[in-house]
C-alpha cells in the first residue's frame, strides 16, 4: 500500500479514469465550445475521485461515507449532463452509452464501498 490508501481503491482508479475520459471527450466539437456545460461536466467528473480520496482519508467511517455519497451524486450529475449533451447534438448515442456504462459500474462500486463502511463494528 502506498502513502495514500485511496490510490489502492479500484473505485478511485476507475473514477479517475472516467475523469480523464471526460476531459478527452469534452476537448473537441460543439461540447468544447459550450464553456458552461463543459466546465460543469468537468467539475462533476473531478469531484468523483476527489471525494473518494477525501472520504477515504477521513478519520471515521461515518465521515468517509458522507464523501462517498457526494461522489455518487456527482455521478448522477454527469449522467444528466451527458443526456442533455446528447439531446442537443453535442455527443452521439455511442458516447452517451459509454459514459453511462462507466458511471453505472463506478456507482455499483461506490454502493459496495458505502455498504462496507456503514456496517456497525
Amino acid at each position: 500500500m502506498g502513502k495514500y490508501g485511496f490510490k489502492d481503491l479500484q473505485v478511485w482508479k476507475e473514477s479517475k479514469g472516467l475523469a480523464v475520459d471526460i476531459y478527452n471527450l469534452t476537448s473537441f466539437g460543439e461540447i468544447n465550445r459550450d464553456y458552461d456545460l463543459r466546465s460543469q461536466i468537468r467539475r462533476a467528473a473531478i469531484s468523483i475521485p476527489s471525494n473518494i480520496a477525501e472520504g477515504d482519508e477521513r478519520g471515521t467511517d461515518k465521515e468517509s461515507v458522507r464523501f462517498f455519497y457526494i461522489a455518487k451524486g456527482s455521478l448522477a450529475e454527469i449522467i444528466t449532463q451527458f443526456e442533455i449533451a446528447k439531446e442537443i447534438g453535442y455527443i452521439d448515442e455511442i458516447q452517451l452509452n459509454g459514459i453511462e456504462s462507466k458511471c453505472s459500474r463506478i456507482g455499483r462500486m461506490l454502493g459496495s464501498l458505502i455498504k462496507s463502511r456503514s456496517i456497525e463494528k
